[in-house]
């Protein structure tokens, strides 16, 4: 059946064309408000003889993903359900349709809308939206660039933050029963207190961890003493504070999971950690490992002694260490079986149950733990098994590629550090591992970033299967010719241009290292 756009009469009074705007704002510049967007639009709208029918608003929104942005849905919706009363989309430039990470995703929402008969038009870029090759390429370098910006951004953002973290400020989250949140400006003069929901206004203002109310702060103390000295659990801690008619710092009864989170954050010794959760660039939400934590040591002023707390991580442990591997599984399965599903706050709230860090402690992660008891999550964590996979598969390649370079009688040299190869004295190489991804239209695309700091001569990217299980094959790629570019976005097939670097196996450039005397050449 014929859409609404193509039964619509395109022409409306004065001949113009019914057309649609969708803006965006997130919070960066004020270039990019939706008024100044608007006011670009109707110019071009003008020029082009559109009449702008319909407006599409998505203020405050992320462009990284569709996901966040209502009014983005609803506009694909229109097109794909065929009720769309309009015949062109008029937008800002590339970046306000999205910054999207796969730049592929951003040109399929633009490909759903020109199917149905409606183009796309940028308004503010200087290529002209008549679909010619030069137009078609310059739309792809620009969607690229629009999400490396984001990347490049998230860069700069992490290491400020680190930064924060060693100055001893605190980066968001409340501070917790025992401590309160102090507003200081850029000399760490005090200015107010936070109260919860609050946040600073003024860019130079930090947030620091500073010891609460008396009555708080002797509750944790006592808190610890229960626990250490009397040897009390956590259930029989929550029932005193209960009985005493106290409440958390959220004005809700104590259980065994508050208080085992009082009892195991290092917050209270007034160490400030940082990246123990990270979610970049909208992606699911990872939990890192400690070597990734971001930490500096007594940057608050403690509210419980470092003794008390290190005993009572030395209690929390010796407790683990009770239960053998299969006394473990069995009682995270019991609990399975008791309340239909899992997480670490519902193993912590279990009495006589060991906590959830002892089960990430003992078989490397919850989600190893959850597999080994038959339980799986609504949401798919495999990309965390599989990037622990493929580090642990990047030292055997790297020594595969070291064999066969001796194997040809050519000298090679690793540095401890950053295992970049020397090769002969004369060139040197790096090794990237490219995972599989799969991309919302079902195909499969490999990110491959190349290492700025150490401009090896050449990068072997090694590009995993669809499965991430083994390598597909090698892309040997000059840094002469794919250095200017700090990524690479690799398709099944990316033309002559990439693919004359494409090899199946290692032979090419361990063949590439022989050393050749001068006789036999001549």
């Amino acid at each position: 059946m014929a859409s609404v756009a193509s039964q619509v009469n395109e022409v409306s009074k004065g001949g113009a064309v019914r057309a649609a705007q969708y803006v965006r704002m997130s919070t960066e510049h004020q270039q990019y408000s939706t008024q100044n967007q608007a006011d670009v639009i109707a110019q071009y709208a003008a020029r082009k003889g559109f009449e702008i029918v319909r407006t599409y608003e998505d203020a405050g929104k992320s462009g990284l993903n569709i996901g966040g942005r209502p009014s983005l849905q609803h506009l694909i919706a229109d097109v794909r359900g065929g009720i769309a009363d309009f015949s062109v989309i008029l937008v800002y430039d590339i970046s306000r349709w999205g910054r999207f990470q796969d730049a592929d995703e951003s040109a399929y929402y633009e490909f759903i809308c020109r199917e149905a008969g409606i183009p796309v038009h940028y308004c503010a870029e200087q290529f002209e939206n008549d679909g010619s090759l030069t137009t078609t390429v310059i739309k792809s370098m620009k969607r690229v660039m629009s999400g490396e910006y984001s990347r490049e951004l998230s860069v700069k953002v992490s290491a400020g933050q680190e930064r924060l973290i060693h100055l001893g400020f605190r980066q968001g989250g409340p501070a917790g029963y025992g401590l309160r949140r102090l507003l200081v400006d850029e000399y760490r003069q005090p200015k107010a207190e936070l109260r919860r929901g609050e946040h600073k206004s003024i860019q130079t203002d930090r947030v620091v961890l500073v010891p609460g109310p008396p009555r708080e702060v002797e509750t944790v103390c006592r808190l610890y003493r229960m626990f250490v000295v009397q040897r009390r659990s956590e259930k029989e801690i929550a029932a005193v504070l209960n009985a005493e008619g106290l409440l958390t710092d959220l004005g809700r009864p104590w259980t065994r999971g508050t208080v085992h989170q009082i009892l195991t954050n290092e917050k209270y010794i007034g160490n400030n950690i940082f990246n123990r959760v990270s979610s970049k660039l909208k992606t699911k939400r990872v939990r890192n490992a400690p070597d990734m934590w971001v930490r500096e040591n007594g940057a608050f002023t403690p509210v419980v002694e470092a003794d008390f707390f290190e005993a009572a991580q030395r209690i929390i442990q010796e407790r683990s260490r009770r239960f053998t591997d299969q006394e473990l599984l069995d009682r995270l399965s019991a609990l399975l079986a008791e309340k239909g599903w899992l997480s670490g706050l519902v193993i912590d709230e279990v009495e006589d149950m060991p906590s959830s860090s002892t089960f990430r402690q003992r078989f490397g992660s919850l989600m190893r733990a959850y597999q080994l008891v038959g339980y799986t999550p609504a949401r798919d964590y495999r990309y965390i098994e599989t990037n622990r996979a493929l580090r642990a598969l990047h030292p055997n390649v790297v020594a595969d590629v070291i064999a066969g370079i001796r194997s040809v009688g050519a000298e090679v040299a690793q540095n401890p550090v950053n295992d970049l190869l020397r090769v002969n004295q004369e060139f040197s190489a790096a090794l990237v591992i490219a995972r599989a991804q799969e991309t919302s239209a079902g195909g499969l695309r490999w990110k491959i970033r190349l290492d700025s700091g150490l401009r090896p001569d050449i990068t072997i990217a090694a590009r995993m299967d669809a499965s991430n299980t083994g390598v597909q094959d090698y892309y040997f790629l000059p840094w002469l010719d794919v250095g200017a570019t700090p990524s690479l976005r690799l398709a099944p097939d990316n033309g002559i241009l990439l693919d004359a670097y494409r090899f199946e196996n290692l032979d090419a450039f361990v063949d590439l290292t022989r050393r050749i005397s001068v006789r036999e050449v001549a």
